[in-house]
């Protein structure tokens, strides 16, 4: 009946009676008839134990070493899984992610999936075995192990997906799909029965905790469809997958937040565009990404220069403008305490003033903006962290994306 591909995320692994409730999904997927391959993230909190550890021992470990360390995690998972799947009858096999065939780039503790060989798979579905793979992590070019990134289990299950010409990528998680806001945030949030790829990628982008953006991007340039639904229950989820123009209702789809960004300035920067590539080529090279970007006016050949970076970029992206300026007269300032707010829809394209709409929302609440960017299908604002869930409110009640009275 096909491959299917399932990822659990850590919490639903967090404790031996999740570890033996996966099992017995998994264990009744495959009796259906179906060849299943299962992604597993570490345990609960194992992460960030980890980064403790590491932490306790040296405040800036060698990142090589912290991959080391962090990929300990997912393989414990995979382990105590296939003990449960084999405790019930079911033929199993764990495997860690260069096992699996996942091949990435370099870039330790952020590393991008270059490829799956999905050869060793085949063979082990081939037996009649479930075979689970470890997430979050791969083999680089110089055959170390290398970590993916917060979320990185999403990407591996997609790319696995993807390369095992899957039928489906279920996606099981706390939640119980996709919603037009973060049912935390905003109780009365609806949950979608689909949605395009393009707005997922951008909801996930803006702050959705949902997947990681890597993850959807992989899944649209191989046509995977992603099923995001709960470890918890046998209810339908959210279909991620693309959507024609004639399927789409409303302007705007939802609406997030992302506390995790801080804003840098430079401040009297010349306004050449050889000043503006030296800048964005040393902070990418130094695998900084760099999100809003806002220019003032040029005075007197000089600009004030402002982008976003995540906040725990921010010291490297400093430490990288301050190699950068030398002996320059630049002045550096640095702002922590903003969050994003951002609205997102595909229907944005046909639909003039969204943007105001946005603006008088927050203008209605008394929210200050300080930085805005946008594109075809979304629209972001810079606010005061401590404001933004106020924000996403708002903005959830404007677009009338709150259930009907």
């Amino acid at each position: 009946m096909g491959i299917i591909v399932q990822k659990y995320g850590g919490s639903s692994v967090a404790d031996p009676e999740k570890v033996m409730a996966v099992a017995r999904r998994v264990v009744a997927t495959a009796r259906e008839g179906h060849q299943v391959v299962v992604v597993v993230s570490a345990q609960g909190k194992t992460t960030d134990l980890l980064i403790a550890k590491a932490k306790e021992i040296s405040p800036n470990p060698p990142k090589r070493e912290l991959d080391m360390l962090l990929a300990t995690g997912e393989q414990m998972s995979i382990a105590l899984l296939a003990m449960a799947i084999h405790a019930l009858g079911q033929p199993v096999i764990s495997l860690t992610g260069p096992q699996g065939g996942i091949l990435t780039d370099t870039q330790h503790t952020k590393a991008r999936i270059r490829m799956v060989d999905g050869a060793r798979i085949r063979q082990e579905l081939d037996k009649g075995q479930v075979v689970i793979v470890a997430g979050f992590q791969g083999l680089t070019p110089n055959n170390d192990i290398a970590t993916l990134g917060r979320g990185g289990s999403d990407t591996t299950a997609v790319a696995v997906a993807a390369a095992l010409d899957a039928a489906v990528c279920e996606i099981f998680t706390d939640v119980d799909g996709v919603y037009t806001a973060d049912p935390r945030i905003v109780p009365g949030a609806r949950k979608l029965k689909v949605i395009d790829y393009g707005e997922m990628l951008e909801l996930a982008f803006q702050g959705a905790k949902v997947l990681q953006p890597r993850s959807v991007e992989v899944a649209a340039v191989y046509g995977v469809t992603i099923h995001v639904r709960s470890s918890f229950s046998d209810e339908e989820g959210t279909l991620v997958k693309e959507v024609g123009s004639l399927e789409r209702e409303i302007t705007v789809t939802g609406v997030a937040a992302d506390e995790n960004w801080s804003k840098v300035t430079l401040v009297g920067v010349p306004s050449d565009v050889q000043t503006l590539c030296a800048v964005f080529s040393a902070l990418a090279q130094a695998g900084i990404n760099v999100d809003m970007i806002v220019q003032a006016a040029a005075s007197k050949g000089r600009t004030h220069l402002s982008f976003t970076v995540t906040r725990e970029d921010l010291a490297e992206a400093l430490g990288v403008i301050d190699t950068l300026r030398a002996d320059q007269d630049w002045e550096v300032f640095a702002d922590d305490n903003v969050a994003k707010v951002s609205i997102v829809g595909a229907g944005m394209m046909t639909n003039p003033g969204v943007a105001a709409k946005m603006f008088e929302a927050l203008t209605q609440v008394d929210i200050p903006v300080f930085v805005v960017s946008t594109s075809e299908i979304k629209v972001s604002c810079l606010v005061p962290r401590g404001r933004h869930l106020e924000a996403v409110r708002a903005l959830h009640t404007k677009f009338e994306l709150d259930p009907e009275k």
